[in-house]
């Protein structure tokens, strides 16, 4: 089993996060950051927001004055043949200088080459693309002046397996000297889907270079198949998967993801103190682990 090493992957937020979405503006708007207890911090998409004004440009300028936040990208597209878009990325570093945000976090993946995608593609899984992602990661690492973590992506058919996927991820992240945002749903997902299991696939990737959590549910298509939506209550695995990676790694941040579907603020919020209530548990394991 691991348990968490001195690295640089050191968040700046603690707590459970919930996804700043507009609906979600006016619910939170009287909501104060309390981790430990409620939200402890908000994650935001930039490419929503880098160049939004007037009324709801002042709105989200007084949540980033109020809360700690993230970003979590949409569109940079770390995998794309096309060459990086690097004018996108000194935009983006303006905007989260502006916010003062200094978390950045990424989708291994890809989705544009002559044009933007609304999917995220999987990247093949081989040591040529291990090179090719991990060179433009330490470039939008130079240009952002951060380190920034990539997620690891849920996906239905694999490019290429000349490596697995997870010591695809280990490797693109260590060749890339940057961090790994871990989707616990994601990798539920993929564990139906590609028939693994995913306590052990856990023991496969970089631990040490988690940043923050993510946390999410699915749509059950069939016994044997999980859709990625973000759209339901996080379900039973989840949430026992969650446990195990607190074990190994301690209450590391975690984030609630719900895009679709939004419920009742008070409804998101029983999801959250389940995260605080599990991050609170964790705490008296993660010694025990560690001694």
């Amino acid at each position: 089993m691991q348990t968490r090493a001195l690295s640089s992957a050191i968040p700046q937020v603690r707590g459970a996060g919930l996804g700043l979405r507009r609906a979600l503006l006016g619910p939170l708007s009287d909501v104060q950051p309390m981790p430990g207890q409620g939200i402890g911090f908000l994650e935001v998409a930039p490419e929503n927001w880098m160049r939004t004004g007037g009324r709801l440009g002042r709105q989200f300028r007084a949540y980033t004055e109020r809360f700690p936040f993230v970003a979590h990208g949409l569109s940079l597209s770390i995998g794309s043949p096309a060459p990086l878009d690097e004018d996108f990325v000194r935009a983006l570093k303006v905007f989260l200088d502006q916010h003062g945000i200094a978390d950045y976090t990424e989708h291994l993946t890809f989705c544009s080459d002559d044009g933007h995608l609304y999917d995220l593609m999987p990247i093949p899984f081989t040591e040529e693309a291990v090179d090719y992602v991990a060179a433009r990661v330490r470039r939008v690492q130079d240009l952002l002046e951060r380190r920034i973590a990539l997620e690891n992506a849920s996906y239905y058919t694999p490019l290429a397996t000349e490596l697995s996927e997870a010591e695809f991820i280990r490797a693109v992240i260590e060749r890339a000297d940057c961090d790994l945002l871990l989707d616990v749903n994601n990798l539920v997902v993929n564990s139906i889907n590609h028939r693994y299991e995913a306590r052990a696939f856990l023991d496969q990737l970089p631990l040490e270079r988690v940043r923050y959590l993510h946390l999410a549910g699915h749509y059950v298509e069939a016994e044997d198949l999980r859709i990625d939506t973000h759209g339901s209550d996080v379900d039973d695995p989840a949430w026992a998967l969650l446990d195990e990676v607190y074990v190994r790694l301690g209450p590391v941040p975690t984030l609630l993801e719900r895009d679709f579907n939004i419920p009742p603020l008070p409804e998101l919020m029983q999801e959250i103190q389940r995260i605080n209530v599990a991050q609170a548990r964790a705490q008296p394991l993660t010694r025990i682990a560690h001694g």
